[in-house]
Parts: structure tokens; C-alpha cells; sequence
């Protein structure tokens, strides 16, 4: 039996069979946005209520700030292997070269809600000019095991460190010779992604699915944040990864779910994470919480302290965002609300300044607006 998905799978257009109305459950969204303001959103989905069999990626994009979309492209396995793979976990990045790259992770899957086959793969295809309707994509490359659904980080040398893990969650599906990589680790390419290291993890306490982020830190410093069930866990490296050190839990909270964090133009730290309370002394935490009250903060000290606080999402059901900041001052958040009953792919509009006063404040600004749902029930 097939154990791995090792074949890439390609960029395509987007067939009437994987409209927005065949699927039955969408979410775990990304964006990124062009010095042009041209946005492209991607998330995955399919036509099974959940994950599994047959999912795909969607590819969309956006010209007039993200008020309107249009899907345009996918990447989905062959209908030969639609049963037993799928193509899932996706981000974009714009490299500093203007090089737009797709990454999306592929495994084996036998059954819904079956998504690890001991190994999974991150691939990636890149698209040199990127300001069009219909960009063209290069022969996808397979860069490391396991997943990646954050951006990467661009270090002060020039380098830059792809945040990619193998579970360990399900170490029983994992052959022994990958049991060493089993951590939220990082590819750094020093050669603008012609080839690739992979600087292993650190072991953060109850990390759940990694779905980590890495920030580089003024004094040089790694700072490495971890999702886990008792929100996000970090741990610091003063060696370029060699070492970690002072593992443990962050103290930024959360509901054990994905959250996104980057430095801005500005030089702050932007952070979008869930209002979760923290359990008193002596409770037993919870390993699950309410993905609510979506919430975003400033930090202008590296995270030692945050301010702001601006709701962006208050309702039940909304998570998992990244976000990307243009040339007109804006960033654009996108998360997603309620996968399998409206599989909303959602964004927000906001700058630093309505971050830091709370609320929006900024013309122009907004949340919840549609990138894409299912269609409303009759």
C-alpha cells in the first residue's frame, strides 16, 4: 500500500467541480499582497465534511483591497489518487526578490479526518511575475517533511528560516528514521531558496500540531512560538537554532489553536491570537477552549509587553489568521468562521494605528468582509 505522497501535485485552474458550492467544508486560510496592492488568498477544502480524501488548495485573488475575490487556481491530486491523497495547509510569501511562492503540504489519507501518513511533505511552486490574473507556476519542489501553514521569517543576514514540522502526534506513524525530525523545526536557505538546511526544533511541552512561527529578535536572538494546549509555548536560541533555551509557555494564552505574529515595517511586532482565559492556580487546564474573540496587539519591545488589544472577530467559530501588510499602510488579516457550516474565509482591514487605539479608527478600515462562503441555504 502507498505510503507517502511523493509526486508533486500542480498548480491548475480551477474546474466547475471544485466551485465553492461542491465543497462541504473550507478554511485554514493565507494571504499576501503585491507592492501593486494585488492580493492572493489561498485555504483548502473539498467536497467530504471535513479533512481528508480529495482535499484541495484554492488560489484567489483580489484587486480592489480585498472587497471582492475571484478563485482562479488550485492545487488538488490527480483524480487517479483522489481518493486516497489530498493537498492541504497553505501559505503564500513574496520573497524580497518579488517572487511570489505557493507552499501547500501533501499526504496519504484513507478516511476522513485521517491527515498524517507518518511523513506528510511541504512543497512549493514559484511564480517570477505574479501581477496577473493567471500566474504562471513553476515545477513544484518538495523542501521538507512534514507541514508548514506560516510564513517564513527573513533574517538580518539575508537568510531565510521556513517554519516546518513533522508531528509527533502520531508517532506511531512515524518510521524510526524520521522520528528525529519529529519537532517544530525550521528549513533556512541561505542561497534565496535554491537549496535548503533544517535546524531542528525545540521539545516545547505539550505542543500540539507545532503551527509554529519564528521571530528574529533585534539582539539577534531566536524566538520560537509554538501552539500547544495551553496556548502558545516558546523557546529562545542565542546560536542560530543549535541550542534552546528557557522552554516553556509564553504566557500569551490562546485556545490551543493556530495564531499568526510578524514584524511590521514599523519595527513592532504584530500579533493576532484569541482572548482565552488563562486557568486560575491549582485548575486543570483545559486542552481545548472557544476559538473566539479574535484579537489583535501591538508590541514595540521584541513581545516582552503588548498594548491594544482591537477586537477583530468576536463571535464563536473564527481562527486560524495570517495577514500581510501593504504599501498603503493597511494590514489585511484573513481567518476563517465555521469551516463545515459556512466555510467563511474572512478579512480584516486595519492599520497600526487602529491596533493601538483599540479600535477602528482609520478610514477604510473593516472586518468581516467575504473572501469566500458557501452559498446561503435555502
Amino acid at each position: 500500500m502507498k505510503q507517502f505522497a511523493l509526486e508533486p501535485y500542480f498548480p491548475a485552474p480551477i474546474a466547475g467541480s471544485q466551485s465553492v458550492g461542491t465543497r462541504r467544508h473550507q478554511g485554514i486560510p493565507g494571504i499576501e499582497i503585491l507592492p501593486s496592492g494585488r492580493l492572493f488568498a489561498v485555504w483548502y477544502g473539498g467536497e467530504i465534511a471535513g479533512e481528508g480524501p480529495g482535499n484541495y488548495v484554492v488560489l484567489a485573488v483580489s484587486t480592489d483591497c480585498g472587497r471582492s475575490w475571484r478563485e482562479i487556481q488550485v492545487v488538488a491530486p490527480p483524480a487517479s489518487a483522489a481518493a486516497s491523497e489530498r493537498a492541504f495547509d497553505s501559505t503564500l510569501w513574496l520573497d524580497p526578490a518579488g517572487r511570489l511562492w505557493w507552499f501547500w503540504s501533501q499526504c496519504v489519507t484513507q478516511k476522513l479526518w485521517d491527515i498524517f501518513d507518518g511523513r506528510n511533505g511541504v512543497w512549493a511552486s514559484v511564480c517570477d511575475a505574479p501581477d496577473t490574473d493567471s500566474p504562471a507556476w513553476s515545477t513544484p519542489r518538495r523542501i521538507a517533511e512534514g507541514v508548514m501553514m506560516n510564513k517564513p521569517e527573513l533574517l538580518a543576514d539575508g537568510g531565510w528560516a521556513l517554519p516546518t514540522a513533522l508531528w509527533s502526534l502520531y508517532p506511531e506513524k512515524i518510521p524510526a528514521e524520521y522520528r528525529p525530525l519529529a519537532y517544530p523545526n525550521l528549513s533556512v536557505s541561505h542561497d534565496n531558496g535554491a537549496s535548503f538546511e533544517l535546524v531542528t526544533g525545540a521539545d516545547v511541552p505539550e505542543r500540539w500540531f507545532d503551527e509554529h512561527m519564528m521571530i528574529e529578535r533585534k539582539d539577534g536572538s531566536w524566538w520560537l512560538l509554538v501552539r500547544t494546549h495551553y496556548g502558545i509555548g516558546q523557546a529562545f536560541s542565542s546560536d542560530r537554532g543549535k541550542s534552546w533555551h528557557d522552554i516553556g509557555d509564553s504566557g500569551l494564552g490562546g485556545p490551543n489553536s493556530r495564531f499568526a505574529v510578524r514584524r511590521l515595517k514599523s519595527g513592532r511586532l504584530l500579533l493576532v491570537n484569541h482572548q482565552s482565559p488563562l486557568p486560575l492556580p491549582g485548575e486543570k487546564r483545559q486542552t481545548w477552549r472557544a476559538r473566539e474573540k479574535l484579537t489583535a496587539w501591538l508590541s514595540d519591545d521584541d513581545g516582552r509587553s503588548w498594548y491594544g488589544q482591537m477586537m477583530i472577530d468576536e463571535r464563536p467559530g473564527v481562527s486560524y489568521p495570517d495577514f500581510t501588510e501593504g504599501s498603503d499602510g493597511f494590514v489585511y488579516c484573513i481567518y476563517d468562521h465555521e469551516r463545515l457550516e459556512r466555510g467563511e474565509i474572512l478579512l480584516a482591514r486595519f492599520t497600526e494605528e487602529d491596533v493601538a487605539a483599540g479600535s477602528f479608527v482609520t478610514p477604510g478600515g473593516f472586518t468581516r468582509g467575504v473572501v469566500s462562503a458557501f452559498p446561503a441555504k435555502k
